[in-house]
């Protein structure tokens, strides 16, 4: 797992003022180690960056919604069926990366007010910068019907 320091945090954190509703610069590509997570705050939100072999960028919430921790930057990177995914490292449920569903609960439930799949954000990699919207795609429900 790799962390963005302090020092690119504030240095790559500055976006111009016609972005700074939509997209926050949150690293550079080359940090950003190939089918390993990184952690990042977005507009005050903690998620999990993953690079994917050819390059691609998929943000999903650092919350994982099986044991609560803030710990998905720290999921195994695989794939099912061509599509990368990501295993939660506590309980191992296996996630889409792309839609944040959740493909396999391992027999678990996620914990009470969590819905099962992963929010996702939008990110794009622009002159070797990743920049990630400041709002997620959609919110997953939960299971009990609570956002």
């Amino acid at each position: 797992m790799s962390v963005v320091s302090a020092e690119q945090a504030v240095h790559l954190g500055e976006t111009a003022a016609s972005e700074a509703a939509e997209w926050e610069r949150v690293c550079l590509l080359r940090d950003l180690l190939v089918e390993r997570g990184a952690a990042a705050l977005v507009g005050g939100v903690q998620v999990a960056l993953f690079r994917l072999p050819d390059d691609t960028v998929r943000v999903v919430q650092q919350r994982d919604p099986y044991s609560g921790a803030n710990v998905m930057s720290r999921g195994i990177v695989g794939t099912r069926g061509g599509v990368p995914t990501v295993a939660g490292p506590m309980y191992k449920q296996v996630f889409d990366l792309a839609t944040g569903r959740c493909l396999e609960a391992a027999g678990y439930v996620p914990v009470q007010g969590l819905a099962p799949d992963l929010a996702t954000w939008p990110v794009e990699v622009r002159d070797g910068v990743v920049h990630v919207g400041n709002r997620p795609v959609a919110l997953p429900e939960a299971a009990d019907g609570a956002p």
